[in-house]
């Protein structure tokens, strides 16, 4: 499977990614629409792990969680289906989540999960930085795991630098002050128009908000990429084909 690094070296650019929550809409069907987002060739895919007390999150991923985690998705069975696509997987997968759930599974059983399951990165919106150098580092280091922090425009400009020090895959920025899920882009324009000005050296992807191919290309033009997450989910609903709604979906966007 191709590692974040890899991705970045060879593209700088125009990069999508598209996050989905594990186990929707139904449990086994995260390796289908994982294996169809890869046929469509988006750059990295963000997969949620399912939880019932979502800080980052807006009413559609919410939705999906709770969902999943009525179908019965929990760690064991994310980490046994990427498992069973791991060879055919060459799209980076990087797992989001939240810290507890680290936590309580394990570490370091966490992170050689997911090494053996092929995950490339993860992206854990509520561990604080200071704590992940401090504390968790070597063991990420350990198992190849990339992280990957979260900026806003509240985030002082310091701290900005900070975190795009302590990220070893790619920095996250958030497009306004919201959940995600919004169905139109509201960006802070004067805060993604500062952020070649920041000094940022880790690739850049805006998320939160973003759903149509004008909000794409927008947002390509503040960052490296954009991330799409409640309109994806939203198009696979109701699929009676899922593999024709990844593919309708990824139409809109390219």
């Amino acid at each position: 499977m191709k590692t974040l690094d890899l991705l970045f070296q060879e593209k700088k650019e125009n990069l999508i990614t598209i996050y989905t929550t594990a186990g929707y809409p139904n449990l086994m069907d995260t390796p289908t629409v994982l294996k169809q987002l890869q046929n469509n060739n988006v750059d990295i895919i963000e997969v949620g792990i399912p939880y019932s007390d979502p800080l980052a999150d807006g009413p559609t991923i919410q939705a999906t969680s709770e969902k999943a985690l009525a179908n019965g998705m929990n760690l064991k069975t994310l980490f046994d289906q990427l498992k069973s696509i791991k060879e055919e997987m060459h799209t980076p997968i990087v797992l989001m989540g939240y810290y507890n759930q680290m936590m309580k599974f394990g570490i370091e059983k966490f992170l050689g999960e997911c090494k053996e399951s092929g995950v490339s990165g993860l992206i854990l919106p509520d561990m604080p930085f200071e704590i992940y150098l401090k504390e968790h580092q070597s063991l990420f280091e350990k198992y190849n795991q990339k992280v990957v922090f979260l900026i806003t425009p509240q985030t002082p400009k310091d701290r900005i630098k900070a975190i795009n020090d302590a990220t070893s895959g790619f920095v996250y920025v958030v497009s306004n002050s919201a959940t995600t899920g919004a169905t139109e882009a509201n960006y802070n324009e004067d805060f993604l128009a500062g952020l070649k000005n920041l000094g940022l050296t880790k690739p850049y992807q805006i998320g939160f908000g973003i759903s149509t191919k004008t909000d794409v290309e927008k947002a390509w033009g503040f960052a490296d990429g954009a991330i799409i997450g409640s309109a994806f989910l939203r198009a696979i609903e109701n699929s009676n084909d899922l593999e024709k709604s990844v593919d309708d979906f990824i139409a809109t966007i390219k």
